[in-house]
């Protein structure tokens, strides 16, 4: 079976870009796959900086033949990173049917692709299933190698267009659905961590995402995300260089999984999953002193000096 197209997204961040598209480079179905690279255009007040980093990374995703095939789109002005993901899974998703999503800070493992296209050909046919994550939070509970999740985890992802037509972009719409189930509780993760902030925020105009759209649709299907216990991407955005992301190094993991095997497990949600992202939450709201005074002079000291000598 052909394996399922890629989609990547990148803006102006040419280091993360080129460390995300080596590591697709190496993985064992690259060479199989099409490869579909949606490039944002430059801000209306970008400065000279921006733009020179927009031309570099152009530069980069035309460097080598990273996959099978590879096609570029580039917009001349900018959309966005929200808007240019929903337009892009809804066309890729239309057209094939299915897709893997990533994004310009995402560094895959090797297997990552294999992982991603068993389990898109073994629950193509389970309508219950809307979300295959390729990535998973360093807990501390040890978890079945995979096992669902009601939260769609979108570092490294993939989905159909059964699944992927359910979404609903509409904020107002979402937080009352979920209100007049009075559901809030759960879908925060038995309160461990605010989701509804984000569509609240989402609402008054303060945040502009899209991840929380998607979430919460599923969510309201009762819809199942599996996930590996062993992360195989690493998100490398977390250097204060992101759009929506600070310094940070809570979402670390200390090693990606070389492979993950796909077998048939029960159509539930993992109970120990769930009770095992409420700890994670909880002490990544209350991390250690010395993690707190190290994120504190990274962000305030080296992070501002970084940016007036690069």
């Amino acid at each position: 079976m052909t394996p399922s197209p890629i989609i990547l997204f990148v803006y102006n961040r040419p280091k993360h870009t080129l460390q995300t598209l080596g590591a697709l480079h190496r993985n064992a179905l690259a060479d199989q796959s099409a490869l579909y690279i949606y490039a944002d255009g430059a801000r209306e007040n970008a400065n000279e900086k921006e733009h020179s980093n927009i031309k570099k990374v152009r530069e980069i995703i035309r460097q080598k033949k990273w996959c099978k095939t590879v096609q570029i789109i580039e917009n001349e002005t900018n959309k966005g990173l929200s808007k240019s993901i929903l337009q892009g899974v809804t066309e890729i998703t239309e057209r094939y049917g299915r897709t893997i999503v990533l994004e310009d800070d995402i560094v895959t493992s090797p297997g990552f692709l294999t992982y991603m296209n068993d389990a898109l050909n073994f629950y193509e046919e389970k309508e219950q299933v809307m979300h295959i994550a390729g990535y998973f939070y360093p807990v501390k509970t040890e978890l079945p190698t995979t096992f669902f999740y009601e939260n769609t985890s979108c570092w490294g992802w993939a989905t159909w267009h059964r699944a992927w037509q359910h979404i609903n972009t509409d904020a107002t719409d979402l937080l009352r659905r979920i209100e007049q189930k009075n559901a809030a509780q759960h879908f925060n993760i038995n309160g461990a961590y605010d989701f509804t902030t984000q569509l609240k925020d989402n609402i008054s105009g303060k945040l502009d995402t899209w991840a929380i759209f998607w979430y919460t649709s599923v969510y309201l299907r009762g819809g199942l995300c599996l996930h590996p216990h062993q992360s195989l991407v690493q998100n490398i955005g977390f250097d204060g260089t992101g759009e929506h992301c600070s310094f940070n190094t809570v979402y670390q993991v200390p090693e990606l999984a070389r492979g993950v095997s796909v077998e048939p497990i029960p159509l539930k949600i993992s109970q120990t999953a769930r009770t095992a992202m409420m700890d994670f939450y909880n002490r990544a709201a209350n991390p250690p002193l010395h993690q707190r005074i190290y994120r504190k002079f990274v962000t305030s000291v080296l992070r501002p000096l970084f940016d007036v000598l690069r």
